[in-house]
């Protein structure tokens, strides 16, 4: 027995050592990276700025901790404000010649596109050089490749141009086949969140509004591209619908691309505009690099001045914000902080969210209230800000979105699942109950909700609709019926936004800022931008990459599948009266 307490008293003794080791050797690497985080990278003269696209852009960055070690893990997401910032920087940087893009299929929303877009078209007024190269190219890569001087496309590549279209899920089959009967409660006629719970295919209001705002999309992208290349909209539109682009030749043909070549022949092109030997390497600066080059808060402007500028990005929840969801908490906390600082002259809350909890919006939404009481709060909308996410912004002094914005959906719903016949069929497990009163098992998921039950469901979610409109028209300046003629959950573009006075301008997040600061009687110059919530510090970002690692097994082993599993996840998250878009609405 003694020698027994002896191996586990050593063996405590170990784990024990080894956390303290482990604690150590964190503490070094984080240690080393940000001091490796802090080094400025010196950009040589006549360098380029390669951009590669090609990976997740968010509205910050989120960086990967062993990125730097060259450790493996998921790819670092592109930050949109910090790819603006550094696109800002390399225009009036004289070491930067131009830039050499890569935007084979970037994996944004259509609004970040626009802004990215429009900052590469800022940046030509630098008369600078903005070459593209690609394999393969999508049609939301050729948008932002538009832009370009000079588009090569392989060869053996291919350029995607065939319209846009809007996929949705319906789980109504899976749902009967498990005995799991959804119990919806809702108002709004569009309100087509629940559809794929309750039907095989779209129903005709919600066809027709996704072919609506799915048409507004596309005429914005086909106007833009049209300008770029100086090719008719008509033309672009019969290519699409005759699949005349098949292979590069016809890319060339039609003059949506300028070379059909191989990267070492656009190489040999960017070689002559720097006026070097071609046997000499092209210095080439990444993003990640070139950003290293900046400051993290621009020192420019008065410290006297700020405008604060919220991002909130992802699900609508209670608690607390994580990097894929928006916690009311955190929203709250940081709205106060901004309307309690004198330094704060305005605000600009910047939301990318499809919509969730009606209760945590409507506790944001109180706080936007209570923010413009004291100084300009501004809304600046990105690739969504829909349902919920425009329940946030609908108290602002004004609104901001891009044409390609996805917005409106002003309605609600309720969803319960009976699992009684699941339980009882397919595990075997029945449930009986006793109670106190009549309704003391209401909401009930086990067994069938009274005809009573279902219609206090049905009253309360009436109410917070009832709620959300009146609100939404007050801010708007609008009556209750007019306002509810464009609701009924019913999602439009930042354009159709703007023609029924859902959004004030449209434009992107520098346009918000400039707009706050007119508001505020600031001139340019004059204040600083404080962005919030804080950037994730080492550790914080070390715990994010663990889980992130994880999620991107478990879609590398279900492949295909993976979508459905972060959809049904989602449900969890779905407790009480939603105020939600569309689920998983991805516009390819």
């Amino acid at each position: 027995m003694l020698q027994f307490f002896k191996y586990v008293l050593a063996t405590i003794v170990g784990l024990l050592l080894f956390s303290i080791v482990g604690f150590i050797l964190l503490v070094g690497i984080g240690a080393a990276l940000s001091s490796s985080a802090d080094t400025k990278v010196s950009v040589k003269e006549n360098t380029v700025l390669k951009l590669d696209l090609d990976k997740p852009i968010e509205e910050r960055s989120v960086e990967n901790p062993f990125s730097g070690f060259g450790a493996g893990g998921t790819s670092d997401a592109i930050g949109l404000i910090e790819l603006k910032e550094a696109l800002a920087k390399a225009k009036n940087d004289d070491n930067i010649e131009g830039i050499y893009l890569q935007s084979e299929n970037p994996q944004a929303g259509w609004a970040s596109l626009e802004e990215v877009r429009n900052a590469l078209i800022d940046f030509k007024k630098s008369k600078k050089f903005v070459y593209a190269y690609a394999e393969t190219m999508s049609e939301k890569g050729y948008y932002l490749a538009s832009v370009a001087d000079k588009i090569y496309l392989n060869p053996a590549g291919e350029l995607e141009w065939n319209g846009l279209n809007a996929e949705l899920s319906f789980f109504k089959g899976t749902l009967d086949k498990l005995g799991l009967k959804p119990e919806i409660f809702r108002v709004g006629e569009f309100k087509s969140a629940i559809e794929p719970f309750t039907r095989e295919n779209m129903s005709e209001p919600n066809k027709l509004q996704v072919t609506s705002f799915l048409n507004s999309v596309n005429d914005h992208m086909l106007v833009k591209i049209a300008g770029s290349r100086g090719v008719r909209v008509d033309s672009l539109k019969r290519y699409a619908d005759q699949l005349t682009i098949r292979e590069p030749g016809d890319a060339l043909r039609t003059k949506l691309i300028t070379n059909v070549g191989y990267q070492d022949e656009l190489e040999s092109l960017i070689k002559k505009q720097l006026k070097i030997e071609d046997k000499k390497k092209i210095d080439y600066v990444s993003l990640s690099k070139y950003e290293d080059a900046e400051a993290a808060d621009s020192d420019e402007g008065s410290s006297k001045n700020r405008i604060a500028v919220i991002i909130a990005s992802g699900d609508i929840n209670s608690g607390k914000s994580n990097q894929n969801s928006i916690g009311s908490e955190t929203i709250v906390e940081e709205l106060r902080k901004a309307r309690l600082d004198d330094k704060v002259k305005a605000i600009v809350l910047r939301v990318n969210s499809g919509g969730g909890s009606a209760l945590a919006s409507d506790v944001m939404y109180r706080e936007v209230e209570l923010a413009k009481r004291t100084k300009p709060v501004i809304g600046s909308m990105s690739d969504y800000a829909a349902s919920g996410g425009y329940y946030m912004l609908m108290g602002c002094n004004q609104i901001v979105a891009q044409p390609n914005t996805i917005t409106g959906s002003i309605g609600v719903f309720s969803l319960l699942f009976n699992t009684e016949s699941f339980f009882k069929d397919k595990l075997g497990v029945t449930y009986d109950r006793v109670k106190t009163n009549e309704n003391a098992d209401f909401p009930a998921i086990t067994h069938e909700m009274s005809p009573f039950q279902k219609q206090a469901l049905q009253r309360s979610t009436e109410r917070i609709y009832n709620d959300f409109t009146s609100k939404a028209a007050r801010g708007r300046k609008l009556t209750v019926d007019s306002l509810r003629a464009i609701a009924g959950g019913r999602v439009w573009t930042g354009t159709q936004g703007k023609a029924i006075g859902l959004v004030d301008q449209l434009g992107g997040l520098d346009d918000a800022i400039k707009l706050a600061a007119r508001s505020a009687k600031l001139k340019e110059g004059d204040y600083r931008l404080k962005y919030q919530p804080r950037k994730k510090d080492f550790f914080e970002q070390l715990m994010f990459s663990f889980s992130n690692d994880e999620e991107a097994r478990i879609s590398a082993q279900l492949g295909e599948l993976a979508p459905y599993v972060k959809y049904l996840q989602k449900l969890k998250t779905m407790e009480g009266i939603q105020m939600r878009m569309p689920f998983e609405l991805e516009i390819r």
